[in-house]
């Protein structure tokens, strides 16, 4: 029976591991589409100023051939306007399929393609004119003054399309500047992963690094981010191998000897049992924070609220750490209100006072006291944990929910700094905040507001 228990939890780890795969994977599949469709932008709008620019230059070219026909009578002048005139007409109708389909980026099209419906007429009317009568310096004079006020106003209304067209150039360029440095952090967050495998994972891990940078210098490419996405499964699967599987063995293994051996020997002898199953649990509840942080990071971490009875939570969470501790902290639990039930996440509840309560414990000075306390506000359900340990300092203390991030006067105490950045993510979820008091030597309190009600 026990290792059917044992079979159903491997499975249910690798099939978690394997949807938490799934959603990385997919959201880097995602971000390359969007740098994708932004290159495509970039391209598009890089088009139209190239066909405003040939544009601009038919209009010129055709300006030039009617002058030089009506000057000096040469008909090939004449032909080289009526080509340019094709020219123009051509560009129009390209720039009408390329340019941005905004209400504005229309309106100016359409205003440009009456002044140029406009000026083509005077250009038509000086040639016509001209055929009927070389000699008419004065009308030609004034038909060059109105349509050098139209090219004005063409020039403009270009300038006006040109620069919004660098506008939505600038945010198509900007948008996947956002979108890579996304992706390099999910990178970031998956060679942190890697860094925590062990030993025998090091050749991989390095095999992994130099494609991982290989990777990065193809950032906009398609077909290299599929082959990222797979190499990360293969971390992700090699993980739940190394790591779930012989760890749910020194749990399960640890408590039969346990049921074995309670009765046969003393408390001391079993004690360095109950140092395995504790360090067993740590490891476990570190994976858990690098799983939550990674969901957090990319947008899916579950939020599933039900009605629980937070006290009795408490107390359950304060034995239970109390229990598997190897240091003499005293773990207090108090609830100075009236709350006993609430709708919260069970498990980013845990995640929540777990971490702050191990992080208490573990820099606290050896046989401190630390408390848990559980109040109530008017709209927010108020917990508070209390250590007289060596405290954060103040030019640190806006920094300690950074991923990785560790106070300088940590010293030798070891730790991941995942725990507080946890902490933060869970938080979040509930829509709550965290704020911290801490003095140096003296001690740090955290206190985490949660909404009593969450939309």
């Amino acid at each position: 029976m026990k290792w059917s228990f044992q079979g159903r939890w491997i499975i249910g780890a690798f099939s978690l591991t394997l949807l938490l795969m799934g959603l990385v994977t997919f959201a880097s599949f995602k971000n390359t589409s969007e740098i994708q469709r932004g290159a495509d932008r970039v391209q598009q709008t890089y088009q139209t100023l190239n066909t405003l620019t040939n544009f601009y230059a038919a209009m010129t070219a055709a300006e030039s051939a009617r002058r030089g026909y009506i000057f000096l009578g040469n008909t090939q002048d004449l032909q080289r306007h009526q080509n340019e005139l094709i020219n123009m007409h051509s560009e129009l109708r390209v720039l009408e399929e390329q340019i941005h389909p905004s209400l504005s980026q229309q309106q100016r099209l359409q205003r440009l393609e009456s002044l140029v419906k406009q000026r083509l007429a005077l250009l038509k009317e000086s040639i016509e004119l001209y055929q009927q009568d070389t000699t008419a310096i004065s009308p030609q004079n004034n038909i060059t003054d109105r349509s050098v006020k139209l090219r004005e106003e063409i020039l403009q209304v270009m300038a006006e399309i040109k620069t919004e067209e660098q506008s939505y150039l600038n945010n198509s360029l900007e948008e996947s500047d956002n979108s890579i440095r996304f992706r390099i952090l999910i990178e970031i967050i998956g060679t942190i992963l890697s860094l925590a495998v062990i030993a025998s994972l090091c050749i991989v891990l390095e095999r992994q690094w130099v494609k991982r940078e290989k990777i990065e210098s193809l950032e906009v490419s398609l077909a290299q981010e599929k082959e990222f996405g797979e190499l990360k499964l293969r971390l992700f699967s090699m993980i739940s191998h190394e790591f779930r599987t012989p760890l749910s063995i020194i749990l399960l293994s640890s408590q039969l000897l346990k049921e074995i051996l309670e009765d046969l020997v003393d408390e001391k002898q079993l004690k360095n049992l109950y140092r395995i199953q504790s360090s067993a649990k740590l490891i476990n509840h570190l994976l858990t924070d690098i799983l939550t942080l990674t969901r957090a990071e990319v947008g899916q971490l579950d939020y599933k609220p039900q009605l629980i009875n937070v006290e009795n939570f408490c107390l359950n969470l304060v034995e239970d750490l109390q229990l598997f501790s190897t240091t003499r902290h005293l773990i207090e639990f108090m609830n100075l209100g009236q709350l006993f039930r609430a709708n919260l996440d069970e498990k980013l509840l845990y995640s929540i006072l777990s971490n702050l309560l191990l992080n208490a414990i573990k820099y606290s000075f050896v046989g401190g006291n630390i408390s848990l306390i559980l109040n109530s506000e008017a709209e927010n359900i108020v917990f508070q944990v209390i250590d007289k340990g060596i405290g954060i300092p103040l030019a640190e203390q806006e920094k300690i929910y950074e991923p990785l991030y560790r106070c300088q006067n940590v010293e030798n105490i070891v730790g991941t700094g995942l725990g507080l950045a946890v902490v933060k993510k869970c938080v979040e979820r509930h829509q709550g905040e965290i704020t911290v008091e801490s003095q140096v030597g003296v001690g740090t309190k955290f206190t985490v507001k949660i909404p009593h009600t969450i939309c």
